[in-house]
């Protein structure tokens, strides 16, 4: 596998990363996102191969026994998501920086694996109270899944003290800025 610079984000779900993530892709020619694999299935308006390589339980197994995957978990019971080996190569076959959207665990082990490579930014809510309502405000999720998530968050936030640096996400453009400076500096280095 060869290898190029890597950023990596990690953060509760509601805290924005994929909007940031979004805009830095919009600002940075050279970046291109890193799809996850997931043994869930697609919510509406999703798409293989766009928002997720979509497995069924037994495909991601058969992965991980081949040792196919640079990273992945089971992040809620029966539920697993993961980084493809063959798409951290197809990405820097195409001469580009990999930007990962992982959960806090998948962002401390690509960390690991790419060392002085990667720059890890973990994203922050100003308060768990917003970080709640933003998960309410989606509307994608049953009230189930969003205890689920609120109670996973409370473990992920004290995660943060392992990555690079944390970004609070308070007012979107103002985090959105401040990533681009962090990147921009770890990019000259």
């Amino acid at each position: 596998m060869s290898t190029g610079k890597v950023i990596l984000f990690s953060a509760p779900s509601g805290c924005g990363k994929t909007t940031i993530i979004k805009e830095l892709l919009r600002h940075f020619d050279n970046f291109e996102f890193s799809i996850s694999a997931t043994s869930r299935m697609p919510r509406e308006g999703e798409q293989h191969g766009r928002d997720y390589y979509y497995m069924s339980p037994e495909e991601f197994k058969a992965h991980v026994a081949k040792g196919d995957f640079l990273e992945w978990e089971e992040v809620y019971e029966g539920i697993c998501y993961g980084t493809l080996k063959s798409e951290a190569d197809r990405i820097w076959n195409n001469g580009h920086v990999i930007v990962f959207d992982v959960d806090v665990n998948g962002g401390k082990n690509l960390k690991k694996y790419f060392g002085s490579q990667a720059l890890s930014i973990f994203v922050m809510p100003p308060s768990v109270e917003v970080l709640e309502q933003r998960l309410r405000s989606r509307g994608t999720e049953s009230e189930e899944s969003i205890c689920k998530r609120l109670g996973r968050s409370a473990k992920e936030l004290e995660e943060s003290r392992h990555f690079d640096v944390t970004v609070v996400n308070d007012k979107l453009s103002v985090a959105v800025d401040e990533t681009r400076r962090i990147v921009d500096e770890f990019l000259k280095k």
